[in-house]
């Protein structure tokens, strides 16, 4: 089982969830894990710093790209040529990039709630946004699509599996994302970042998997950020598998040098010498799932996660008013993510990030059950 360093120890990091809290805060916030690195991955790290080894990145690129190609066949039944890999710094930036050239100024969707930085970054680079609830069962609302493409909307962002619900969309849910877009060619990103996250009891399928549609009118953005805890190293990659997504990436304006060898070089470790360390995060992620299930505070409701190590947790029951957050950072010393950060809209919930150890969980739990009660 992979380690979870002491709170204290956990404490000292420098990384954006442990940073700025109190002393006795236990973070449960930003999407990073607590567990320690995958060893074939420190490895790495330390030979490159070993033998000076941090100039530009274009020489290990290629080295990457293969090793993606090998990780999506073993681990996700993806097929994916090298050829059609891309490297860009991150997600984020690789998505904001591929919206300008295909529509400046235009309209991007999404299913609500959603990645915060969608809110906070699209806007800012000139985008409106349009968003599409998602209904009860946290299944997208297709009807909804329909009439947001009948309206003209340029661009839809799929993230998949999805966050901040976990939920695993199924393939005919897919199909007919993919069949709705390509019939008014509207361009979908699939932000498939948590993909090697999925739960036993669930099976991911990749976007470029789903059908020609899906080929013809998408494009994959993903990571070893996610599931290896590598977010600091900016390293993405952007998947085609049409000539019409390939003609587009390559009018960019990112070179491999935007990428940092460390990230390269640990994305590549990750995805050839990590199945062992991530089978043992998925099994401990698994277990973590369960206990929360068994001791989830009174008047929490849920939706267990088919994917991720995150959980989408319902306050309205337990009476804490529209910042949950704030109260159990107040009274239990747990911080979580405010479920508005999420969608506007959602005041009573929280997201809970159980990417840790079960005794970490465990104290988190009884401190907001304590909370309660």
């Amino acid at each position: 089982m992979p380690r979870v360093p002491a709170l204290e120890e956990l404490q000292r990091r420098r990384s954006e969830k442990w940073s700025g809290h109190a002393a006795g805060v236990i973070s449960a916030t930003i999407a990073e894990m607590d567990f320690e690195l995958a060893e074939p991955i420190t490895a790495v790290l330390r030979d490159a710093i070993d033998r000076s080894d941090l100039g530009y990145t274009s020489g290990a690129a290629p080295s990457v790209s293969a090793a993606f190609a090998g990780f999506a066949e073993r681990r996700l039944d993806w097929q994916v040529d090298p050829e059609r890999v891309t490297l860009v710094p991150d997600v984020m930036v690789g998505l904001i990039e591929l919206c300008r050239l295909i529509a400046p100024g235009g309209s991007i969707g999404f299913a609500t709630a959603t990645y915060p930085p969608f809110f906070q970054q699209l806007p800012a680079a000139g985008f409106s946004l349009v968003s599409i609830p998602l209904l009860a069962d946290g299944s997208f609302d297709l009807e909804a699509l329909s009439t947001r493409l009948q309206d003209g909307l340029d661009i839809l962002i799929l993230p998949n599996p999805h966050n901040p619900t976990g939920r695993v969309l199924p393939h005919s849910e897919l199909t007919q994302i993919a069949d709705l877009c390509a019939q008014y060619g509207t361009w979908v990103l699939a932000d498939e970042i948590h993909a090697p996250l999925v739960l036993p009891g669930a099976k991911h399928t990749p976007w470029l998997e789903v059908s020609d549609a899906a080929r013809s009118c998408g494009i994959s953005l993903t990571s070893a950020s996610k599931a290896f805890n590598l977010a600091g190293l900016k390293t993405a990659l952007l998947v085609t598998a049409s000539d019409r997504a390939q003609d587009l990436v390559k009018r960019l304006p990112f070179n491999n040098d935007q990428v940092g060898i460390l990230g390269v070089l640990a994305a590549e470790a990750a995805f050839t010498n990590g199945d062992d360390w991530l089978d043992d995060v998925l099994r401990q992620l698994d277990r973590n799932r369960a206990l929360l299930g068994d001791q989830l505070p009174k008047g929490i409701t849920w939706t267990s996660p088919q994917a991720t190590y995150v959980a989408w947790l319902d306050c309205a029951g337990a009476g804490l008013g529209e910042d949950p957050a704030a109260f159990f950072l107040e009274h239990s010393k747990v911080a979580l993510s405010p479920g508005r950060s999420y969608d506007p809209a959602a005041t009573s919930f929280v997201r809970l990030n159980f990417g840790t150890s079960e005794e970490l969980l465990t104290e988190m739990l009884a401190r907001m059950s304590d909370a309660i009660s």
